[in-house]
C-alpha cells in the first residue's frame, strides 16, 4: 500500500492477510484507501503525520551486544518470523533481534540489510523499510501475552543501502489495557534517522 500510494500511511489492519493471494488497493475517498481480498476487506489506509521523539541510538557495536539477551529458537513465540524470527537463515528472513539496551526504556537491534531486500538501485525495498519498523516496537512493549499489530504509520526519510550498518530501536509509548503504543525509529549508517513508525499493539485474550 505504500508502494503505491507513496506518501506517510496509517495503516489499520482489520483482518490476518492471506499469503500467496493477489490484492487490491482500492480509492473509496480523496484520501482514503482500502485493501480488499474480492469483496473482503481487509486493511484500510489514510495519510499520516508521523511525528515522535525519537531517543538517541546505541552505536551499532552496541545494539549487536545486546543480542545476546534475545530469545532463542526454542523460546520465540514465532521463530519463523520473516522478521524477527532466530530459525531463519541468513539471506531467507531480515533477522532483525532487537532486545533490551542496559540502562535505558529502549530495545535496539543491529541489522546489515541482505542483497534480497533491495532494489534494482541498492536501496532497501519500501516494503522492508516498513518490516524493519515492526517487530522492534512488539518487544519495546510491557506486554507478556501474544500480540496482533493492529495500527501501523510509518515515515521514511531514507531508505538504507544494501549491506549498510544499521541500527533498529523500539520504545514504549502508553498502554491502555490490552493496547499497547510503541514507536521504532530506523537509522543508517551515519546514525542519521532513515525511517519512523509509531504502532499499536493489542494483546490476545486468554
Amino acid at each position: 500500500m505504500a508502494n503505491a500510494i507513496g506518501q506517510p500511511l496509517r495503516v489499520r489492519l482489520k483482518k490476518p492477510l492471506p499469503l500467496d493471494t493477489v490484492l487490491t488497493i482500492e480509492q473509496v475517498a480523496p484520501q482514503a484507501w482500502q485493501l480488499v481480498n474480492g469483496a473482503e476487506m481487509l486493511a484500510t489506509a489514510t495519510p499520516a503525520t508521523v511525528e515522535a521523539t525519537v531517543p538517541d541510538p546505541p552505536e551499532f557495536q552496541g545494539a549487536l551486544a545486546v543480542a545476546r539477551h534475545y530469545p532463542k529458537v526454542e523460546d520465540h513465540e514465532l521463530p519463523h518470523c520473516f522478521v524477527c524470527g532466530p530459525a531463519r537463515a541468513p539471506g531467507d528472513g531480515m533477522r532483525i533481534f532487537a532486545a533490551a539496551v542496559p540502562g535505558a526504556r529502549l530495545v535496539a537491534a543491529a541489522w546489515v540489510p541482505d542483497l534480497s531486500l533491495g532494489d534494482a538501485s541498492g536501496k532497501i525495498k519500501t516494503e522492508f523499510v516498513w518490516a524493519a519498523l515492526d517487530c522492534p516496537g512488539a518487544f519495546a512493549t510491557p506486554a507478556h501475552k501474544p500480540m496482533v499489530l493492529g495500527e501501523f504509520a510509518v515515515r521514511i526519510e531514507r531508505r538504507p543501502s544494501v549491506d549498510e550498518r544499521c541500527v533498529v530501536i523500539g520504545w514504549p509509548i502508553a498502554t491502555e489495557g490490552r493496547k499497547h503504543q510503541a514507536g521504532t525509529a530506523l537509522f543508517g549508517a551515519d546514525r542519521k534517522l532513515c525511517a519512523i513508525g509509531l504502532a499499536t499493539w493489542i494483546e490476545l485474550k486468554g
